[in-house]
């Protein structure tokens, strides 16, 4: 069994453990597939690369379906995951979602799988053709709301379209899950359903690092980590820096993209360069979080911001604008930060004052309010959706066969387990 053991080593150089296989075991792997455009820097395609690496560790065959090839986080797939693309290439362009969905229908028709996951709203448009699929080879599908459904931005009437368009979208899809229960219950009421839950976002990894102090209060760091581009609400935190009233504080800045130029400029122009550091892009936030104060998400819309994850991971405490329902379930201890309403600078300002003048808080106790988003419990609960046992202690993943049937289960997952 060279190939066998080749794979076990690469799966040690990934850090991940594959589950011992009995040799004489005839009944195959489950399968399941995954949908996305391609492997750019995105929040929803960072999610699926990392659910498909944990799912593979849990004894899962899975495949990856995407329109092209491309994007650093391809780098970053384990090379168990199965990766297929169409001979041409589906590049990012109006109408590529509708096209990547029927060459999706067409290949998971011809090599069929459990259960299909689509990561996210941008994605929701391959999940109508794969739900026509005939019932022989018919997937579960699997459908995560990423983004924001309810935007005070969009006025009433592109509220409706909205809603209007994500029911089309949506339809025929098997499950719903929302990375918080406020992100759920906006999605039952405007798709009629009461079926849809809530998983949270597997913003970290199952390792636990130690934490570090806080940092001296009399040179703060307030850090932010977010790409240059419109909506992510960089040029309000600028200005609401500029207005601070604090000798030593400093402003730093991970993150890079189209408006960095403009950005720049504006710094010059409030005479903040001196206190002001951009990073550009860095892999690895981290060691970013450990040397600063707070962070701020000052952004218009997000989908959940697993930046605020992984800040209170780290044991520090956010600011963040009122830009998703997720700030209000993340941010309801007063020791895990201040929720500001959106784009007001003078708010933010003041905010940003408060947090630099209170005491620091306790980093284990920021740290403990976010163990939920560890991987490997959230990729268990997406397993458990599609009746899936996952892989442990040396027994191999496989497909629930009745609703009673839960001996294969880990016991992090197995409660509400509906079979296939």
């Amino acid at each position: 069994m060279v190939w066998a053991a080749a794979l076990s080593s690469a799966h040690r150089s990934f850090g991940i453990r594959i589950p011992a296989h009995d040799a004489r075991e005839a009944r195959p792997r489950p399968r399941v597939g995954i949908v996305i455009h391609d492997f750019a820097l995105g929040g929803t395609e960072r999610i699926a690369v990392r659910l498909a690496n944990k799912w593979s560790e849990l004894g899962v065959e899975v495949e990856i379906f995407c329109g092209a090839r491309t994007g650093p986080l391809m780098d970053l797939l384990h090379p168990s995951v199965m990766v297929h693309s169409p001979a041409e290439p589906i590049r990012r362009e109006r109408g590529s979602l509708r096209r990547l969905g029927q060459a999706a229908r067409v290949h998971f028709g011809a090599f069929p799988v459990a259960a299909v996951y689509v990561p996210g709203n941008t994605h929701w448009p391959v999940a109508r053709p794969l739900a026509t699929l005939p019932p022989e080879c018919r997937p579960r599908i699997i459908a995560q709301i990423s983004a924001a459904l309810q935007k005070p931005q969009r006025g009433a009437l592109r509220q409706r379209v909205f809603e209007l368009r994500m029911r089309q979208k949506l339809r025929g899809v098997d499950q719903v899950v929302g990375m918080c229960w406020g992100a759920a219950r906006q999605a039952m009421r405007m798709l009629g359903r009461n079926d849809i839950t809530a998983i949270p976002l597997p913003a970290l990894g199952d390792e636990r690092g130690p934490l570090c102090s806080p940092i001296d209060p009399a040179s703060p760091v307030v850090f932010a980590a977010s790409r240059l581009v419109p909506g992510k609400g960089v040029e309000h935190l600028l200005r609401a820096f500029a207005a601070v009233r604090h000798p030593t504080a400093r402003l730093v800045i991970a993150g890079s993209g189209p408006n960095e130029t403009s950005v720049r400029t504006l710094i010059t122009e409030l005479g903040i360069g001196s206190r002001v550091e951009l990073l550009g892009y860095v892999p690895d936030i981290r060691p970013f979080l450990d040397r600063a104060s707070f962070l701020v998400m000052p952004s218009d819309h997000e989908g959940y911001g697993a930046v605020i994850v992984e800040a209170l991971s780290a044991g520090r405490p956010v600011l963040a604008t009122d830009c998703t329902p997720a700030v209000h379930e993340l941010l309801d201890s007063p020791d895990a930060g201040t929720v500001i309403p959106i784009g007001n600078v003078p708010a933010m300002a003041l905010a940003i004052e408060a947090m630099l003048a209170r005491p620091a808080a306790d980093p284990q106790k920021l740290a403990d309010l976010v163990e939920r988003f560890r991987i490997g419990p959230v990729a268990r609960r997406y397993l458990s959706l599609v009746g899936i046992a996952p892989g442990f202690d040396g027994h191999p993943a496989r497909l629930l066969t009745a609703a009673n049937d839960t001996a294969a289960l880990s016991p992090d997952c197995a409660k509400g387990v509906t079979a296939l």
